[in-house]
């Protein structure tokens, strides 16, 4: 039986190797006052719902137009509106979601641990389709119009039917016998869907027929143990126009043709929790909690952000001039885009945040792992009135979980 680590940041002790108590490098790091140059507010907060022990799920948000789209541990599903958090409907399922709410063609689809995957009504919330992959589900669908992708634990993507839910197609990849926890969502562009895969595999596979276009080995497990050789790609591929960005745990950042799946540039990195891109660059978090910006088209880095390492950062999300993202103690970082300095922070509880956060219509939205969506805005402080930011905590622990 394949063995799956229960919670993302074990990898962490597992490169750590034996620590003393008195010197752990990976120990997060302190926070430390900076100077403010962005005024963080927060304009809303909901629940979706959760547990009182977090979970470490997939359950990130989607957004469409004015409308955010939650999904809880417990089975609720919403809509709310992006600007003041107005509750524009709600489903209870009572099953026990796992990957987040997947958008497309009027519609949302989400998948639960159990291996149900619902197809909702993206307007009412009313039930259109339910199915079942027979595999825990830890992502998002991704939703066109006529087939729903969907990723399982077990290495498997699912094509399943817009209008009923049964299976068109599927496609396998091998599973190591150890894993990280958690899968990647496909992204789709015309006619193709750029999937992530446990070995390390970057896989387009058609719509019509779920047969391989191309596969790319991203990096190629190496080592003695199961855990050297972990190589998973969990984050979702970002695709613009022409171009693949893809980073894997252990592994490599890089940059594919889309038509072809041919490495253009890469270089060594470890993340597990993505990638953000916007006109000219691409920004990721890596398994050390560091924040690197490279030139989207060479891999060039253009700066590094090391004072937020080891506090088990969710993936990046650019927001108008800023680089967000958020930790283990429910503290949210803005980085400035430009230099990567740190501009602005909030604490809006002590839950992690596990998923990166969401940006639309100059609000910042993020759903902790106890199912409570806070959204922010932030505008710049006059120059005379710049501040430092002072952090309360004095003692920090580690992350017990990812």
């Amino acid at each position: 039986m394949r063995r799956i680590l229960p919670v993302l940041p074990i990898l962490l002790l597992a490169l750590v190797g034996a620590c003393s108590k008195n010197k752990d490098p990976d120990r997060p790091v302190k926070l430390v006052a900076f100077p403010e140059t962005l005024k963080i507010q927060k304009v809303w907060s909901e629940k979706v719902g959760g547990t009182k022990v977090p979970l470490r799920l997939g359950l990130a948000l989607d957004v469409e137009g004015d409308t955010v789209y939650a999904a809880g541990e417990k089975g609720e599903i919403a809509a709310f509106n992006v600007q003041n958090g107005h509750l524009q409907w709600q489903t209870r399922t009572k099953l026990p979601l796992g990957g987040a709410v997947g958008f497309g063609d009027g519609k949302i689809v989400v998948g639960s641990t159990d291996g149900d995957v619902l197809a909702l009504d993206a307007q009412s919330g009313k039930k259109l389709w339910a199915a079942n992959i027979t595999a825990e589900i830890l992502s998002a669908p991704a939703v066109t119009a006529k087939v729903v992708l969907v990723r399982g634990v077990d290495g498997k993507l699912h094509g399943l039917s817009m209008a009923d839910g049964h299976e068109v197609w599927q496609q396998q990849q091998t599973v190591p016998k150890l894993s990280l926890r958690g899968t990647a969502t496909p992204t789709v562009s015309g006619d193709v869907a750029v999937t992530g895969f446990d070995n390390g595999r970057i896989v387009a596979s058609s719509l019509t027929d779920g047969s391989s276009v191309w596969e790319t080995q991203l990096q190629i497990p190496t080592g003695k143990t199961d855990i050297d050789r972990l190589v998973d790609v969990d984050s979702r591929a970002q695709i613009v126009g022409n171009d693949v960005y893809v980073v894997g745990f252990q592994g490599k950042v890089a940059m594919l043709a889309l038509d072809s799946g041919q490495i253009w540039w890469s270089h060594e990195t470890s993340s597990y929790r993505g990638v953000a891109v916007d006109e000219e660059n691409l920004y990721v978090t890596t398994a050390a909690g560091e924040v690197v910006a490279m030139k989207r088209h060479t891999g060039t880095e253009l700066w590094r952000q090391k004072a937020i390492a080891h506090r088990g950062l969710s993936g990046p999300a650019v927001a108008g001039d800023a680089i967000v993202v958020a930790d283990y103690q429910g503290y949210v970082h803005w980085l400035d885009k430009a230099t990567g300095k740190l501009i602005g922070r909030v604490r809006a509880g002590k839950v992690r945040y596990t998923n990166p956060p969401v940006y639309a219509d100059g609000v910042l939205m993020l759903l902790n792992d106890r199912g409570v969506i806070d959204a922010f805005s932030a505008r710049p402080i006059a120059t005379h009135a710049t501040a430092a930011v002072a952090q309360p905590a004095s003692r920090q622990e580690a992350p017990s979980g990812g």
